[in-house]
């Protein structure tokens, strides 16, 4: 998420969310999108409107995001058997077709979002599911943070924005600074929901970067990696479109090698 990304409101549970989209590369996108989000502790998916009703008749959600479009049952369709919930968990519509608006918004859904959906998009959406669940805003984030690890017996703070990459190994991470490298006991799914405000993005599942250390994108042969602190680190094809993106909105200079 951008740096005016919401944090998780203090004191509330994240938020468990299903997601629904008939097209799998849609779906995955949006899983992946709402996952990194520092508000959200788990996303659902589901391929049709029949799977997110056996979903939501299974299981409880804190909010839905789905497309309007769908065959069978659609998004619309679906929000009106919402409507009939005696809970219902507030709804965001995530569609590529304007013309639905006015009859979503009579179905009192609470956003409203087109494709391709864009990160500063999906957070205004996040935070105002957060704000009718909660009632206020989501906290602010800290500039910036450290880390406590053990060199020979002796604890030391490591500055977060001093650290390039983070590698998982099992149940720990390591931190690679310029200079140095620190094994810490936290797991890497953690560091990346707690650092993900300050730049840190998953390029592979065994790899978290900071976005502003990027010196270099390499795509050669259909393997694409990126130059960090001269480390050069796979990126896997999952995560390939959203570094990029990522990498084009910040307008940082790349290196390009290959073709």
């Amino acid at each position: 998420m951008t740096g005016e990304t919401a944090a998780q409101v203090e004191g509330a549970p994240l938020l468990r969310v299903l997601a629904v989209d008939d097209e799998a590369p849609a779906l995955d996108d949006l899983v992946w999108m709402l996952s990194r989000h520092d508000c959200v502790g788990q996303v659902v998916p589901a391929g049709s409107g029949e799977a997110a009703l056996r979903v939501l008749h299974e299981e409880q959600v804190d909010a839905i995001f789905m497309d309007v479009q769908m065959p069978g049952l659609s998004g619309l369709d679906l929000a009106r058997v919402l409507s009939r919930f005696t809970t219902q968990p507030p709804v965001v519509f995530v569609t590529a077709h304007e013309q639905h608006a006015v009859d979503a918004f009579e179905l009192n859904v609470v956003d409203y979002v087109l494709k391709p959906v864009r990160d500063e998009r999906l957070d205004q959406a996040v935070r105002r599911v957060v704000r009718q669940l909660h009632g206020r805003e989501p906290a602010p984030v800290s500039a910036d943070e450290s880390i406590v690890v053990e060199l020979a017996g002796v604890s030391r703070l490591v500055a977060r924005s001093d650290v390039l990459f983070v590698e998982a190994q099992g149940d720990y991470a390591r931190l690679h600074t310029t200079t140095e490298s620190h094994l810490v006991r936290v797991p890497l799914t953690t560091l990346a929901d707690q650092w993900r405000e300050a730049g840190f993005v998953r390029i592979h599942r065994s790899s978290l970067v900071a976005l502003g250390h990027i010196s270099e994108w390499r795509t050669e042969g259909g393997r694409t990696t990126v130059v960090v602190g001269g480390h050069e680190l796979v990126v896997s094809r999952r995560h390939t479109r959203a570094l990029r993106d990522l990498l084009v909105r910040r307008a940082q200079p790349l290196g390009r090698g290959g073709s």
